[in-house]
């Protein structure tokens, strides 16, 4: 199969990597997923990606629950890692647990179903959607079906889902890891029924404890790193609300210099009107004054011509 590399090669140029453009993709809102997959798909086309531009349009629009969890895969890389070994933990714990066990495992189980609930929530908030409670309830729903499925937990792991998950009435253990039968090198040459019995009852014990320690190891590190993941967004929120509260300051600021601009610009118009009529008033009063000056000078010359002419 042809790889995006050989494509870009043979024309000399270097295009984006389509799965790439589809994880974008599926983190788009659904209200905006249609708009962007017709974009990202012309765009191919335009560049000459037939074949991705095709890829692109078949994808389907996400409920706004699907998008949600890809958006947590998405943003929180590492946590969702922890979540899908911690949900491997758990399958592969599951069936050889005793009550008491199951009991921890599934206290833990719905704390961090919860936990990362809130988180999806939250970022989805950020990202300008609110979800509804039946919404937050198809989140949970599908969070659940990663922690029991492993069918789920790779559809999860692919970033793409286009629909909320459902558990399975119980947990299935998928890839979990089978005990192997002894072979014959490892009987002794004649075991009896009894020494048997109690080898296979205590290596299912150690395989039991093994388990079950893997699993609480990966909660523990799953509920550690969402109270750190709660701390940071806190302090995220302090520093908005203190952002917030600089900006609205410095509006109430901006505000008030932009009423004394007003107010100085009121002033300069009325001082440029003023200075005009005074412009004009000085100059209709050296017109004036020229006017006053000539007749003085003619009167002046008459009256030396009348005095020239008595004598």
């Amino acid at each position: 199969m042809e790889t995006l590399n050989a494509r870009t090669g043979r024309r000399g140029r270097e295009d984006p990597d389509v799965e790439a453009v589809l994880d974008d993709l599926y983190t788009t809102p659904p209200s905006d997923f249609v708009a962007r997959r017709e974009t990202l798909a012309l765009a191919a086309r335009t560049a000459g990606r037939a074949d991705d531009a095709r890829r692109i349009r078949a994808a389907r629009r996400p409920t706004l629950a699907a998008w949600a969890a890809n958006l947590l895969l998405r943003s929180q890389p590492e946590e969702s890692r922890q979540f899908l070994e911690l949900g491997r933990a758990l399958r592969e714990a599951y069936h050889a647990l005793d009550a008491e066990s199951l009991k921890d495992l599934s206290t833990q189980r719905r704390h961090v179903v919860s936990a990362l609930s809130r988180q999806t929530a939250q970022l989805a908030r950020d990202a300008g959607q609110r979800l509804s409670q039946p919404v937050q309830q198809d989140v949970e729903e599908t969070l659940r079906a990663v922690l029991a499925d492993p069918d789920a937990a790779d559809q999860w792991a692919s970033g793409r889902l286009v629909n909320a998950l459902t558990p399975p009435s119980e947990f299935r253990p998928g890839n979990a890891p089978v005990a192997k039968k002894p072979g014959k090198r490892s009987r002794p040459a004649s075991p009896s029924p009894a020494r048997s019995s109690k080898d296979e009852l205590a290596e299912r014990r150690r395989a039991r404890q093994e388990q079950l320690a893997r699993a609480r190891e990966a909660a523990e590190a799953a509920e550690e790193r969402l109270r750190e993941e709660r701390a940071r967004q806190a302090d995220v929120d302090a520093e908005l609300q203190r952002a917030r509260k600089r900006t609205e300051q410095a509006r109430r600021r901006m505000s008030a210099i932009e009423e004394q601009m007003q107010q100085a610009r009121e002033k300069y118009r009325q001082a440029e009107n003023a200075q005009q009529e005074a412009e004009e008033h000085s100059r209709s009063a050296a017109d004036a004054l020229a006017q006053a000056e000539r007749a003085a000078h003619e009167s002046a010359q008459q009256v030396r011509r009348m005095s020239r002419g008595g004598t």
